[in-house]
């Protein structure tokens, strides 16, 4: 097991983001229309869809609750919050994953709180940190992901319903319950080497079922196996973007909604409900200075887009940011794909979760050959390609075969 070194500056922010305290949830105690996004259009019927009780103000906002499972008080109520999207006046996940979300969410909110802090600058300098499943000094864990890390696991504890959590910043999953009902698999802090140039981050975590039949089997064993489920197996997934917005982006297995924090309140507000990602889009996401490490299929598929010569008339353009999150969030909502073609990205963590949530959104998830979900895993830190997207795009680029870079080239990356 590594050790780690955490400087006092990292303690003292540490401790600084566990007091933070966000305000609870305020009502409206007249139409403000200021406080609305002019674009809705929303001054025309504040007046008309108030009660006669002024703190029950009822407004039909575009942002508000659009889904099939939703009740018509969720609508006509204005903004909807995740937790109410999740409780029995929404789709009805059961209490349990209720009270997960609820503690994850929280440990979500500190973490975009750390992100931003300025101290971040001084907490990557001169920290020596252990080396988890990986071959580049470069993908070694860093202070943020260390304490982004410890933020989660003690959400996670205190929530009292997770048996098990399996980190990409530990070598081994941590046993927390023997009753806890789920499992949970993570990326506590996706892209955290880029926080210096400020460029988006994110969190990154699928939900299992605990496999109450291997009960009887010791802590070690039964902990892995629990964290080495099919990704088809997962009942909720989510990750969270820390950008000019902090998104937290979730499904609980039919469809795929966007919640955004509201800093003032502390909630977070449903703003895309039903995410339906497009048929085929017209960007493309990659690390092309790599061109000539890639196997002849994939420099195919890219040429040939391009060039708009394509099944897609038109040419694609090239959007990369070198944040798996932020990229993948592109791409869920304008289209296109994706992709790291190389064996870098790990299936339990970050290939499972964002293919059960692309799935959900009418997308794909595949590593160039097999459906990622269709996967079984065999080792906690198993990497692969991955390759997301409009499903008619990733159907074109598996038509082309070889796009699979198996081969590696002697760079870190």
């Amino acid at each position: 097991m590594s050790c780690y070194y955490l400087p006092q500056s990292i303690e003292m922010l540490s401790s600084t983001i566990s007091s933070l305290k966000f305000p609870p949830r305020t009502q409206l105690s007249s139409p403000n229309p200021s406080i609305f996004p002019q674009k809705y259009n929303l001054v025309p019927f504040l007046t008309e869809n108030m009660t006669s009780t002024p703190f029950n103000l009822r407004v039909n906002s575009p942002m508000a609750i659009d889904s099939k499972n939703a009740s018509a008080d969720s609508i006509n109520s204005g903004f909807c919050t995740l937790m109410e999207y999740m409780g029995k006046g929404g789709v009805d996940v059961g209490d349990d994953l209720v009270v997960l979300f609820g503690h994850l969410e929280y440990a979500c909110k500190k973490i975009a709180a750390l992100v931003a802090s300025p101290f971040n600058s001084s907490l990557t300098k001169n920290v020596g940190v252990g080396n988890i499943g990986s071959d580049s000094d470069r993908d070694k864990p860093k202070p943020l992901d260390i304490v982004s890390n410890e933020i989660i696991l003690s959400s996670l504890r205190n929530s009292g319903k997770v048996a098990v959590m399996a980190s990409e910043e530990d070598e081994g999953p941590v046993w927390i319950t023997d009753d806890g009902p789920f499992v949970v698999v993570m990326d506590p802090l996706d892209g955290s080497r880029n926080i210096d140039a400020s460029i988006p981050t994110g969190t990154i975590f699928g939900i299992y079922k605990r496999l109450v039949e291997i009960d009887h089997l010791p802590v070690e064993e039964k902990a892995l196996v629990n964290c080495l489920q099919s990704g088809a197996k997962l009942v909720a997934a989510a990750y969270v973007l820390y950008s000019s917005a902090t998104i937290l982006c979730a499904s609980f297995g039919s469809g795929t909604h966007a919640f955004t924090l509201d800093h003032t309140t502390g909630d977070f507000l449903m703003t895309h409900p039903n995410i339906s990602i497009p048929p085929r889009g017209q960007i493309y996401s990659v690390n092309d200075a790599r061109y000539f490490d890639w196997p002849e299929g994939l420099r195919q598929y890219i040429d040939t887009i391009r060039q708009g010569k394509g099944k897609h008339p038109k040419k694609y353009s090239a959007r990369y940011i070198c944040s798996l999150v932020a990229d993948f969030h592109r791409t869920l909502l304008y289209g296109g794909v994706a992709m790291n073609p190389r064996d870098h990205l790990r299936l339990v963590y970050e290939a499972n979760p964002l293919s059960f949530l692309v799935e959900k959104a009418g997308g794909s998830g595949s590593d160039g050959k097999h459906r990622i979900l269709s996967i079984q895993p065999v080792k906690l830190h198993q990497r692969l390609p991955l390759f997301l997207g409009s499903p008619e795009d990733i159907e074109e680029l598996q038509s082309y075969g070889n796009v699979q870079q198996k081969v590696n080239p002697g760079y870190d990356v």
